[in-house]
C-alpha cells in the first residue's frame, strides 16, 4: 500500500510539473508574440485594415532644342468602385450609365463584382470627373491621373513614340527614355473596419507622387515641320508610298529632324493613317498594321543604297592608295566582270574621265575598278573600319543591321556590285553617319536625340555623353571627299541642289527594291553644307516615286529647298 501511495504521489508531481512547463511555455510564447513580436504584428493587423490606392505620377515633358514642348500631360481621372462602401448600387449603376456611357450590363458588373476596388474607366475628362465627384454617392472613387497629350499630333511622331494606357513608353523616345520620365506614382492609404468600410474619422494618409523628369531633345519643332511639309509635297507630287528626310549635324551627330510620312496622329496611335477599311480585320491583322504603319524608316528599315554608297567607295579607295583624283579612267557604257556585263547608267557610255569627273557622272564603271583595285580583304577592312558592320547605336529602340555578304563568299562579281552600292542592304540612318565620319574630319559620331534631362524647375539632372571615334579616314582624305562631292553638286549628277551663294557637297542615287521584275524604285539625295565645314547633313529617300524616278532629279530639289530655308534660320552662312 505504502509503495502505492508513493508511485502515485510521484505520478501527481510528474504531472503537475508538466502542466507547469506547459503553462510556461504558453506565457513564454505569449511574451514573445506580445513583447517581442508587437510591432510585427501590429502592422500585420493594421495592413489587415488597410486599403491602398495609386496617385498616378506627372509624366516628364519631352521639349526640343528651343525649350518647345513636344510631349506633355493632360489631368485625367480613373474611376473606381468599392463594392463593401456602395450603399445605393443602383443609383451608382445609373450614375456610370449617364456619365460614363455604359451599358447597364457592363456598369452593374462593376458595381457587384466583390473586390477590395473595381476600377471602372481611366482616362476620364476631368470636367466628367468632377461631375461624378459631385454626386457624392458612397463607395465611388475618383482618383487623379495623367493622359499623354502631343500638341503638335503627328509631329515627329515615328521619334517621339506614344504611351500606352498605364502611360508608359511603347515606342520611340517615350519607351527609350522611359526611366527617366515616367516618374515614381504616390499612394492613397485608407483604414477600414472588418467589413470593408472605410473609417472616416481616422482620414487618409497620402504618399505624393514625384513626377518624372523633363527630356530635352536635339529636334528643332521648326526644321521638323518643314521637313515633314517637304516630305508630304513630294510625296503627293510623285505618288510614292513613302517619303523620309532626316537631317542632322555631321559634327556631333544632334538630329535636327526625321520625317516619315505618312506619319500618325500621337493623340490616337491605335488609329490607321489610311483610307482603309478596319472593320474587316482580326485583332491580329489590326496590330500589325499598327505595327507597320509606327516603323521609322531611316532606322528601323534597310535598303539598297545605290549611288550615295559610292562615297564610301571613293574614302576607301582614296585612303588605300589604290586611285587619286587626277587618276584618268574609259567608259564604254559596262564593265566586264568575270562573265557578267555590268552596265553605267548611261548606256552609251561616258568616255574618258578622270576620276573627280567620274563621281560627277556617278559612273559605274569607274567605281568597279576602284573596287576590283582595292581587293575584297581590303574592302571588308575598311567597312568595319568606317563602322558600315556595327549599328550606330542611335538611341531610338529597333535599329536595324547592316546585311551584308560573308567576306569569304564575296567574288569579283559581288564585289564590283557592292562598290556602287548594290547587292547588299544598310539603313539610312547608318548611311548618314558613315559619310558624316568621312567629311567631318574622321570622327564617327554617334547619331542621337537625346541632350539632357532637368527637373520641373529646370535644374540640370543629367548631360547625355555619346562615343566618338577618331581616325576613320585622315583629315586629308576627308577634304578630298567633300571636294569631290561639291564638283558632283556644282556640276555634276547632284546641280539639282545648288543653291546660288552656297557651297553643297552630295551625291544622288537611285536603286531598286526586290524583286527586280517589280521595277520599284528608291530615289535619294544626301547632301551636306557648306562643302569645306559641314554643319548640315540632310538625306532624302523617296519609296517608289511614279513616273521619273531618278534621285538626281526628284530627290535632290527637296535637299535644296530645305536648305534654302532652314539656313538662314539656323543662321549658317557659306
Amino acid at each position: 500500500m505504502r509503495k502505492n501511495r508513493t508511485y502515485h504521489k510521484k505520478k501527481t508531481v510528474i504531472v503537475f510539473l508538466g502542466c507547469m512547463c506547459m503553462l510556461l511555455g504558453l506565457m513564454g510564447r505569449m511574451v514573445y508574440l506580445m513583447v517581442i513580436r508587437s510591432d510585427y504584428y501590429a502592422k500585420k493587423a493594421e495592413e489587415l485594415h488597410e486599403r491602398e490606392r495609386d496617385i498616378k505620377a506627372a509624366r516628364g515633358r519631352i521639349l526640343d532644342r528651343n525649350g518647345e514642348v513636344l510631349a506633355d500631360n493632360k489631368a485625367v481621372c480613373t474611376i473606381s468602385v468599392i463594392h463593401s462602401q456602395v450603399k445605393e448600387p443602383e443609383k451608382v449603376i445609373a450614375m456610370l450609365c449617364k456619365e460614363l456611357g455604359l451599358s447597364e450590363e457592363t456598369a452593374r458588373k462593376r458595381v457587384e463584382t466583390v473586390s477590395a476596388i473595381e476600377r471602372v474607366k481611366t482616362n476620364v475628362e476631368k470636367d466628367v470627373g468632377d461631375k461624378i465627384r459631385s454626386y457624392g454617392l458612397e463607395g465611388v472613387k475618383v482618383d487623379e491621373d495623367f493622359k499623354r497629350e502631343y500638341p503638335y499630333q503627328e509631329l515627329a511622331s515615328k521619334v517621339l513614340g506614344f504611351t500606352g494606357g498605364d502611360n508608359q513608353g511603347i515606342i520611340g523616345l517615350e519607351v527609350m527614355y522611359e526611366e527617366a520620365l515616367r516618374g515614381i506614382d504616390g499612394k492613397i492609404l485608407t483604414i477600414t473596419d472588418a467589413r470593408g468600410v472605410e473609417l472616416s474619422e481616422l482620414g487618409e494618409q497620402r504618399v505624393e507622387p514625384v513626377p518624372g523628369y523633363d527630356l530635352h531633345v536635339s529636334l528643332d519643332k521648326n526644321i521638323q515641320m518643314y521637313a515633314q511639309q517637304a516630305a508630304w509635297k513630294v510625296m503627293e507630287e510623285k505618288q510614292a508610298d513613302a517619303v523620309s528626310i532626316l537631317l542632322m549635324n555631321p559634327q556631333t551627330g544632334e538630329i535636327y529632324a526625321n520625317a516619315n510620312v505618312p506619319e500618325f496622329n500621337l493623340n490616337e496611335p491605335f488609329t490607321l493613317n489610311t483610307d482603309e477599311d478596319t472593320s474587316g480585320m482580326t485583332e491580329k491583322e489590326l496590330q500589325d498594321a499598327c505595327n507597320q504603319m509606327w516603323r521609322n524608316l531611316t532606322i528601323n528599315d534597310t535598303y539598297e543604297p545605290g549611288s550615295t554608297f559610292k562615297i564610301i567607295t571613293m574614302a576607301a579607295g582614296l585612303s588605300q592608295g589604290v586611285v587619286h583624283m587626277e587618276d584618268r579612267f574609259s567608259c564604254p557604257g559596262f564593265k566586264i566582270v568575270e562573265d557578267r556585263r555590268i552596265h553605267c547608267h548611261k548606256r552609251t557610255g561616258h568616255g574618258a574621265e578622270s576620276f573627280v569627273e567620274g563621281a560627277m557622272n556617278s559612273c559605274n564603271p569607274v567605281f568597279i575598278e576602284v573596287g576590283l583595285r582595292l581587293g575584297v580583304d581590303n574592302y571588308f577592312r575598311y567597312f568595319k573600319q568606317f563602322g558600315l558592320m556595327e549599328k550606330t547605336g542611335i538611341d531610338l529602340p529597333g535599329e536595324a543591321s547592316t546585311i551584308m555578304h560573308k567576306q569569304e563568299k564575296v567574288g569579283e562579281v559581288e564585289l564590283a556590285t557592292i562598290s556602287f552600292g548594290q547587292s547588299f542592304q544598310i539603313t539610312p540612318i547608318q548611311l548618314a553617319t558613315t559619310v558624316s565620319s568621312l567629311i567631318n574630319g574622321g570622327k564617327r559620331i554617334t547619331p542621337h536625340f537625346g541632350v539632357k534631362v532637368t527637373d520641373r524647375e529646370g535644374n540640370l539632372v543629367e548631360t547625355f555623353r555619346y562615343p566618338k571615334k577618331e581616325g576613320i579616314v585622315s583629315e586629308e582624305i576627308s577634304e578630298q571627299v567633300r571636294y569631290i562631292l561639291e564638283k558632283v553638286v556644282s556640276e555634276g549628277s547632284g546641280k539639282n541642289a545648288a543653291i546660288e551663294g552656297r557651297t553643297i557637297g552630295g551625291k544622288t542615287a537611285t536603286s531598286q527594291t526586290l524583286p527586280r521584275s517589280a521595277h520599284r524604285y528608291i530615289s535619294s539625295f544626301l547632301g551636306f553644307t557648306p562643302a569645306q565645314e559641314p554643319q548640315v547633313l540632310g538625306l532624302c529617300l523617296i519609296h517608289d516615286p511614279q513616273g521619273i524616278y531618278y534621285g538626281g532629279t526628284i530627290a535632290a530639289p527637296v535637299i535644296r529647298d530645305i536648305f534654302d530655308n532652314i539656313l538662314p534660320y539656323m543662321g549658317i552662312q557659306g
